[in-house]
């Protein structure tokens, strides 16, 4: 599939190889984190403003987990009580946290008219597969279970994150689909759903953009170790996905990524699950964050968030 970038992202394509910053696979995890978490200055939008930004702890089996909790000024509320996006960040299972994805929490917030509870899961390479899942299950069941006392509507709980959050999500979907608690839906961004890594945009130079071919199995071989890449619980598209809630999965171009998100859509499609899909042709991996610098951002949170008000 030919890939030609929008005008603005190739400008920030460009910008960066000038930069000549150093590939995250060439350092440690921790100067990872630190590249990363430092470049959400330079491509974050201006946040919205809210009511409040709080930190929160969640209780589960091995301990509390970090979270934040956003609420708007603006909440869509029914019996005194309001919808909530449980947000799981990306970087690839190693990089990322509620900072780095503050600002769009703040935005899904704010246009959302929702409360989100952004999910500070434990990273690879210290903690690996199934570390990860576990605390997004393990943080959507809290959720639910004390949604009253959060202000929050547990009828109308989403989980959702991007790349390795989009995988997170559509896992938790699944585990939760047997057991509870019943999910309203799953937004799922860019996400990883297959660690085969066999689809066509895992080989084609014109997607290892930003995240590289090279730099995902840095990110994989970290969170997976030897553990078994078929496992759904790491590769989603490897399970049964009927009887699953509304998703909305969002796929971009130029995106090595691109290949598995198409397929898991269309997977859903055919088991029965009601999907909304977006794709961004001229858009590389990660530029849902960019707002400051591609406005495709911003119009794709501006789509997300009208879907997220739309399951009521």
């Amino acid at each position: 599939m030919p890939v030609v970038l929008d005008a603005d992202a190739a400008a920030v394509y460009k910008a960066f190889l000038e930069a000549n910053r150093p590939p995250y696979e060439n350092g440690t995890p921790a100067e990872a984190r630190e590249m990363y978490l430092a470049a959400r200055f330079a491509t974050n939008p201006e946040p919205p403003e809210l009511e409040s930004a709080k930190p929160l702890s969640i209780l589960a089996p091995h301990g509390a987990i970090p979270a934040r909790i956003y609420t708007p000024k603006t909440l869509r509320k029914k019996g005194g009580l309001a919808p909530c996006l449980v947000f799981l960040h990306g970087g690839g299972f190693v990089i990322g946290n509620v900072d780095s994805h503050d600002v769009v929490c703040r935005k899904l917030a704010h246009e959302g008219e929702m409360i989100v509870i952004s999910v500070d899961y434990r990273l690879a390479p210290e903690h690996k597969f199934p570390a990860a899942p576990e605390d997004a299950i393990a943080a959507t069941r809290w959720v639910a279970d004390n949604a009253r006392q959060l202000g929050v509507d547990a009828a109308r709980i989403v989980v959702g994150g991007d790349s390795a959050g989009g995988n997170l999500a559509a896992v938790t979907a699944i585990a939760l689909r047997e057991s509870g608690p019943k999910l309203a839906g799953q937004l799922l961004i860019y996400p990883s759903t297959d660690f085969r890594m066999n689809h066509p945009s895992h080989s084609e130079p014109e997607t290892s953009i930003l995240l590289t071919h090279s730099v995902i199995k840095w990110f994989i071989d970290h969170y997976m170790g030897d553990a078994d890449r078929n496992d759904w619980r790491a590769s989603p598209a490897r399970a049964k996905l009927a009887g699953l809630p509304p998703a909305y999965v969002l796929v971009a171009g130029g995106d090595p990524l691109r290949d598995e998100g198409n397929e898991y859509a269309e997977r859903l499609k055919q088991a029965g699950v009601g999907v909304t899909y977006r794709f961004f042709p001229g858009q590389f991996h990660g530029f849902f964050t960019m707002g400051k610098l591609l406005n495709q951002a911003n119009i794709a949170a501006s789509e997300i968030s009208a879907w997220l008000k739309a399951l009521d």
